[in-house]
């Protein structure tokens, strides 16, 4: 399903790639490292949607009026454009379509015991708390963690399918993204 979902979304990254262009240069994209499966890191491929300077490992912006987003990248945060490339993770066996959002290593230090449960399946684009909270709680807040494992624990094709439908309802209806 990722080699087929690249092949689809191919022009939407070539037109988010020329404006991130115009508007700040290079990079275009921008890899984080993010903590995955038995809490191995890997790297995290993303659109750039903070200016250069700006892109280092600290917490994600809150709003959409953080000073650190291009004018592009307010657009592409809005629709989640700019985690499209996660699909080359999933094609790289990191991460999943569902499961569990990865999370940057200098959080999950702070996790407590029980938060790291979470690491026993591989993360995903998308999760329960993509779908329910959507930005409004941080992923790293106990309600966050706590869906995580009610999908640990309910996870099946049919809650995965159904999270992918929620999930393209959400794109369109962008509530809580920035």
């Amino acid at each position: 399903m990722a080699a087929v979902s690249i092949i689809i979304i191919a022009p939407i990254l070539a037109i988010a790639a020329l404006a991130i262009l115009l508007e700040d240069g290079q990079p275009i994209f921008f890899a984080q490292r993010r903590v995955g499966r038995f809490e191995r890191p890997f790297l995290m491929w993303k659109l750039r949607t903070m200016h250069r300077i700006d892109c280092e490992d600290r917490p994600s912006p809150r709003s959409a009026a953080d000073p650190r987003i291009t004018r592009v990248g307010r657009i592409l945060r809005r629709f989640s454009v700019d985690e499209l490339p996660q699909f080359y993770n999933v094609l790289r066996g990191d991460m999943a379509l569902v499961g569990p959002r990865p999370e940057m290593p200098f959080i999950v230090k702070r996790y407590e015991p029980w938060q790291h449960l979470r690491h026993l399946v591989r993360p995903g684009l998308t999760c329960l708390w993509q779908v329910e909270l959507r930005s409004t709680v941080p992923l790293d807040r106990a309600e966050a963690t706590a869906l995580d494992l009610e999908y640990i624990r309910n996870a099946s094709p049919r809650l995965d399918g159904a999270l992918i439908a929620r999930t393209l309802v959400a794109l369109v209806r962008p509530k809580g993204a920035f």
